[in-house]
């Protein structure tokens, strides 16, 4: 139930995120689609209630819950990226707008860069490590919670890992290529719209910000 419940949370942002953007834009309709897009965060409220209900009618706590939290905190620390991205080039397609700026390359901007994207993994960790945490409370029944408790370790070794990861950058930065002026430091969100959607807005992290 809760994996389905999941898979059904990811195919509705992207079916929302698709119409919210197509009627801004395309329709010409900035109101109508940003509350389309305002609409995704309940994705993750629906999944979080769905998932209490579950381990309140007494269902064994499992992997399920634990990947349940770790979605959950996933949106919430990257959440917004991938929503300003798509809305950034929509607006520059179809809008009118500036082109969306890139992503550092090389230098310290190239390191500070990766350590705003490490920060949206730390936040998705500290969320997850809640939202585990009060289900374990809830349940009271160490035997039954040993699951949730490792799924708390994913959430943290991943947290560290890209860490290391991020800090590389800042220790042994990213050199230009010989030749061309140096890139100039780019912000980390593409630049702003008079009709961008807010930063509430959750979502998963951008493409641009993944490139390396």
């Amino acid at each position: 139930m809760i994996v389905g419940l999941i898979i059904a949370c990811e195919i509705g942002f992207w079916v929302l995120l698709a119409a919210g953007l197509a009627t801004r834009y395309l329709l010409r309709m900035p109101r109508t689609g940003l509350a389309l897009l305002l609409c995704e965060p309940l994705l993750e409220v629906v999944l979080l209630v769905a998932t209490a209900i579950d381990l309140k009618n007494g269902a064994e706590p499992s992997w399920e819950h634990g990947l349940a939290a770790l979605y959950i905190g996933y949106t919430v620390g990257h959440g917004h990226r991938t929503v300003k991205w798509l809305d950034g080039h929509a607006a520059h397609r179809f809008g009118g707008a500036p082109r969306p700026a890139r992503p550092p390359r090389y230098g310290m901007a190239r390191a500070r860069h990766e350590g705003r994207i490490w920060l949206g993994t730390l936040a998705a960790a500290v969320v997850a490590t809640a939202l585990l945490q009060i289900a374990i409370w809830y349940v009271d029944d160490a035997d039954r919670t040993s699951t949730l408790q490792s799924w708390m370790f994913t959430a943290w070794r991943a947290a560290v890992i890209h860490g290391l990861i991020a800090l590389t950058y800042a220790i042994w930065p990213k050199k230009a290529p010989a030749g061309p002026a140096p890139e100039k430091e780019a912000s980390a969100l593409p630049a702003r719209h008079p009709q961008h959607v807010p930063d509430v807005l959750v979502g998963r992290p951008g493409e641009d910000e993944q490139q390396v």
